[in-house]
């Protein structure tokens, strides 16, 4: 008896499975086409991804092969077609760096403008930016008044920032160099007390911070 009603229970279903393919049929048949279809698109977009990071890092090499064969005019056009092809963000944002740091051999006006589009670009990430800030800061310390560097490098040496240390330092410098020692002071001890700061930074401020007791003695 339990056979017979496990025949007509399996018939049963099969006339249920029978009347849902009669009407979904093709709509199964197309769901499985479209998700066949979308894996294959991500797959060929995630090697279209891997090929042209692998292109970008072997021009960025070639570049910056370049650069330390001390061609730098060559190196500086080599980063600008790079950020002007490349299609991955980071690529680009660090060849854009790399160009004007080999501007700054030459001509640092010209890089200092590179770096201040870089850092003005909201396109580029945080980083990037506050990276450019910096060097642009690190070629003004030694000419531009402390005013204008101060300007450019105290929103960045604030306690979370990624380049305080570097930010603090040449504040300092700057404002030892202009005659303001107080802000010296301030700027040389903020780098000094931060115990996550480099040694070899920490180092360097502590020779400002002598130089600045022996202006106050003498």
């Amino acid at each position: 008896m339990s056979d017979i009603f496990q025949e007509v229970d399996e018939e049963v279903r099969r006339e249920r499975l029978q009347q849902i393919w009669t009407r979904y049929g093709n709509l199964i048949i197309l769901g499985c086409v479209l998700l066949v279809a979308a894996v294959a698109g991500w797959r060929a977009w995630q090697w279209y991804e891997a090929k042209q990071a692998a292109e970008a890092s072997i021009a960025f090499e070639a570049a910056a092969k370049l650069a330390q064969d001390g061609k730098h005019a060559e190196a500086s056009a080599a980063f600008a077609k790079l950020a002007g092809d490349v299609a991955i963000p980071a690529y680009r944002s660090l060849s854009r760096l790399r160009e004007a740091e080999e501007q700054a051999t030459t001509d640092p006006k010209a890089a200092i403008a590179a770096y201040d589009s870089i850092a003005a670009d909201g396109s580029t990430t945080t980083l990037f930016r506050e990276a450019a800030g910096v060097r642009a800061g690190l070629l003004m310390v030694d000419t531009a008044p402390y005013a204008e560097v101060a300007r450019r490098l105290e929103p960045l040496a604030r306690p979370d920032g990624a380049f305080r240390h570097t930010a603090r330092e040449l504040l300092a410098l700057s404002a030892w160099r202009a005659g303001d020692t107080a802000a010296a002071r301030r700027w040389a001890e903020a780098a000094a007390g931060d115990v996550d700061a480099p040694a070899a930074l920490k180092a360097r401020v502590d020779i400002l911070l002598a130089l600045l007791g022996e202006s106050a003695k003498g």
